[in-house]
Parts: structure tokens; sequence; C-alpha cells
């Protein structure tokens, strides 16, 4: 297959790429469910999404019960990890579990970024539903594992639910979740790039750390105002076990916003900053 050819700068000359970008993914490939490596990967996605949560999960309820003041009468507000211990487990363990799942099935653990691939053509409309189902089904067990090792606490610390927090409007928990979920998504998809892998091979990028990062840092942004979604997975997880008339109320926000995110993500990563350099070049030439 002859390698696509991409523009030069004024006055040089064209050359061939130094990088392949895989084919697109067929929309629908009913062949795909006769393959055991879809199924292998749909519980990799169902195994790594049910450990998010219960990490994550847990560690929120452990910090609130540790500074709860009439638990800890002394020093209650300095008590356990805090919000940044909080943002460290969320981007740690999809580090973690993203760098022990990408072989197997992409390491998406998230509705979100499944949808996003899926826009870009990445992986099929099959693998993407078979996916989102395996999350939130993981999701839900993870969850219920919490509340089954800490019932005393779960239902009083608010079962790690995601809820739009007074004083913010929906306006301003829906913006927070769409840029969240752009900020994450268009990192997944700048650290997987083959564009990137070929140019930057000097330099040793290992995927995984830069997306826990993304994560880390939406976290300490948003936990504030919606306890940070950006994962409808998790949100809808808590929301199955918690299930009180607030958090679902809020749950349209916490699928809305990723999802559009996502989609912005994807189109700003596809149409403008790899958009077709043979198109590029036959402007140029003309």
């Amino acid at each position: 297959m002859a390698k696509d050819i991409e523009a030069a700068p004024q006055g040089g000359e064209f050359s061939s790429k130094d990088y392949s970008d895989p084919p697109p993914a067929p929309i629908v490939d009913f062949e795909e469910l006769t393959k055991w490596s879809l199924y292998r990967a749909v519980i990799a996605e169902f195994v790594a999404t049910l450990l998010f949560l219960y990490i994550t999960v847990a560690t929120v309820i452990g910090y609130k019960h540790q500074s709860d003041p009439t638990v800890n009468t002394t020093d209650a507000a300095c008590s356990g990890v805090g919000i940044l211990g909080i943002a460290w487990a969320f981007g740690g363990m999809i580090f973690v579990l993203v760098y022990c799942t990408a072989g197997v099935s992409g390491g998406h653990i998230n509705p979100a970024v499944t949808f996003g691939l899926f826009l870009a053509r990445k992986v099929s409309l099959i693998r993407a539903l078979l996916y989102i189902i395996a999350q939130c089904l993981g999701a839900i067990c993870g969850v219920g594992l919490v509340k089954g090792f800490q019932s005393s606490y779960y239902v009083r610390y608010g079962g790690g639910a995601n809820e739009l927090s007074a004083g913010y409007s929906k306006g301003t928990g829906l913006a927070a979740e769409i840029i969240g979920t752009f900020v994450l998504v268009y990192t997944v998809f700048s650290a997987t790039d083959p564009k990137r892998n070929a140019r930057d091979s000097h330099i040793p990028v290992l995927a995984p750390l830069p997306i826990g990062f993304a994560v880390f840092m939406v976290h300490l942004a948003t936990i504030p105002i919606t306890g940070t979604g950006i994962n409808p997975a998790r949100s809808l997880g808590a929301a199955v076990i918690y299930n009180t008339d607030k958090a679902w109320d809020d749950q349209w926000i916490f699928w809305v916003g990723p999802l559009i995110g996502a989609a912005i993500a994807a189109a700003y990563h596809q149409y403008v900053l790899r958009a077709s350099a043979a198109k590029l070049g036959s402007y140029r030439s003309n």
C-alpha cells in the first residue's frame, strides 16, 4: 500500500509519512462476535471498572469518615487523605488499570472514552456497546462491594455518589463535566496517536501516565462542583447502589456532559489536529 503524502513547508518537497494509521474500524462487524478476543476484552473492561470503583469509592468513604467531626473531635479538618488524596486515587487507579488492560481491551474503563473512540472509528459499534455494558455492570458491582464491606459508613457518608454541589447551577455542572471529559478524551487520543509514537520515539512516553494525570487534574478542578464524574459508568454505579432522589435527579448531567465532551474531543483530534495531510497538500499545490 502506498504511503500517504504529507505537505511540506513552503518551497520544500513532499515526503512520505513515517507512521501508519490503522484502518477505520467497521461500524458493524458481526464477525467480531465469533472471536474470543472480543469477549476477553469485555471481561477485562468489567473487571477493571469493578476494581476502579471499589478502590476510589472506598477512598471517598474512608476520607469522609476520617474527617467527620463527630468521629475525630480533635483535628477532623486535617484528617484523612483530603481532596488531593481522592484525586490521586482516581488518577492513580486509571494509570494502573490502563497499563494492565491496554493490551487486552485498550483500557477504556469509561463509556465516554469508548464513545469518543467509536466516533473516531477506532472501535466498532458492537464492541463499543459491549464495552459500555460491561463498564456499567462492573461499576455497579464495584460500588456494591464497597457497600457490602463498609455498610455502616456507606449510606452515612453519601455512597460516593456524584451530585451537583449546593450553590452551583445545573448549567455550571454540565459545563464542568463537558470540559473535564474533553481534557480526558483529548489526552487519550494524543497519548495513543501513532503519529506521536513515530515522531517522538526518542521520548519514553508511557500512554497510561498522561491519561492518569489528566484524570487527577480534572478531579482537582471539579470535585467541588460535581464530585467529578467524567465517567458515566462511575456515576451510574454509585447512583444505583446509593439510590437516592438527589443522585438520580442529577444523573443526566453525568451522561450528557461526558458524551458531549468526548464527541468534541474526537472531532477536534480527528478533523483539526489530524486533518488529512493529503488534502492539505492538494490545497497548497493548487
